[in-house]
C-alpha cells in the first residue's frame, strides 16, 4: 500500500514515520515539496505518487495568532482541505484528516461524542470545522475525520517540551486548572491512523485521545514528576493552579473538551495518559 502524508515537519508526521508498518510505501511532503493551498500542486503530487491513502497531518495550529490572521488559518485549515478532498475524490483515494477538540464549545458536562453538536469559539476551531465540512461535502464516501486533543510528542514543539524547558528555567509556574480534556501522545494517534488505512470500511468521524481526564495543571504536575524521576529535571519547582480568567488569551478555549473515544478503542486500545506521558519522556532521556 502507498500512503501520502501531508505535513512533513510536524510531530504527528514524525510519529507516523516511526510507526509505519513494513508493508507501507510512504511519501511525506512538506511546504517545500507541495503547496496544498494550490489545487494543481497537490493534484500533481497525488497523480505522480498514486497513493491508496492520504493522511493530512498538516494544519494551521497557532490558536491565538489565528484570531488576527484569519486568512492564513482558513487557507490551510479549510481551502487546502478542499483541494485535498477534491483530488482524493478524483483519484479515488482514501483521505484521513486530523481535526481537533476545538470544534466544540466546551459547554458539555460529559465527553463529546462524534455526532455531538459542534460550536467552535475561536477562529482556529471554526477554520478546522470548515475543513471538516468540505470533506463531508466533497468526498464523504471514503474519508474519515479524526478529532484529537492536547497532542504532544518527543518531536516538535508542544506543551510537554515547553513545560520541561520552563521548569528548568524558573522557580515557579502558574498553570490553568479549569480547562478540562485529555492529553494525547501523538505516537498512539499515529498507530490509530495506520489502523484506519487498512480497514475495509471506515466511519466519517472518529475521536482519538488517550484514556483518562486531566486539567492543564494536572498535566503539568505529572510532567514535572515524571521528568524529575527520569532525570530530565534536576529540581522540582512550585506549580500553582490558576483560573483561565487570570491568563487571558486572544482565542477563547473550550473549558471542557474531553472526547469520547470508546468506539475508536474497539479498533485500537489506549493506555491512560499518564502511562503515555511516561513512554514519551522515556524517549527524551
Amino acid at each position: 500500500m502507498k500512503v501520502l502524508i501531508i505535513g512533513k515537519s510536524g510531530q504527528l508526521a514524525n510519529e507516523l514515520l516511526t510507526e509505519k508498518p513494513n508493508t507501507i510505501e510512504i511519501l511525506c511532503l512538506g511546504r517545500a515539496d507541495v503547496d496544498i493551498t494550490m489545487y494543481e500542486s497537490i493534484n500533481k503530487a497525488i497523480s505522480d505518487f498514486q497513493p491508496q491513502v492520504i493522511i493530512n497531518a498538516s494544519a494551521y495550529t497557532a490558536v491565538d495568532k489565528a484570531e488576527s490572521d484569519q486568512k492564513s488559518a482558513y487557507s490551510l485549515n479549510q481551502h487546502a482541505v478542499t483541494n485535498l478532498a477534491k483530488s482524493a475524490k478524483q483519484h479515488q483515494v482514501r483521505l484521513l484528516h486530523v481535526s481537533t477538540d476545538f470544534v466544540f464549545d466546551g459547554n458539555n458536562n460529559k465527553a463529546y461524542l462524534v455526532d455531538d453538536t459542534t460550536n467552535p469559539t475561536s477562529v482556529y476551531g471554526a477554520s478546522k470545522l470548515a475543513g471538516e465540512q468540505e470533506i463531508l461535502t466533497l468526498h464523504p464516501e471514503n474519508s474519515a475525520i479524526i478529532r484529537t486533543s492536547w497532542l504532544y510528542s518527543s518531536f516538535g514543539n508542544n506543551f510537554v517540551k515547553t513545560m520541561i524547558k520552563l521548569m528548568q528555567e524558573r522557580d515557579e509556574l502558574g498553570v490553568v486548572c479549569d480547562q478540562i480534556g485529555c492529553p494525547t501522545y501523538a505516537k498512539g494517534l499515529a498507530q490509530f491512523l495506520w489502523s484506519l488505512t487498512s480497514r475495509d470500511v471506515i466511519n466519517q468521524h472518529y475521536h482519538w485521545s488517550d484514556y483518562g481526564v486531566a486539567s492543564w495543571y494536572d498535566f503539568a504536575v505529572a510532567i514535572q514528576n515524571t521528568a524529575f524521576n527520569k532525570g530530565l529535571l534536576t529540581k522540582k519547582i512550585t506549580i500553582k493552579p490558576i483560573p483561565a480568567s487570570s491568563y487571558p488569551t486572544p482565542a477563547t478555549r473550550p473549558t471542557f473538551s474531553l472526547l469520547n473515544a470508546n468506539e475508536s478503542y474497539q479498533i485500537k486500545t489506549s493506555n491512560h495518559w499518564a502511562e503515555q506521558l511516561e513512554q514519551c519522556l522515556t524517549n527524551l532521556v
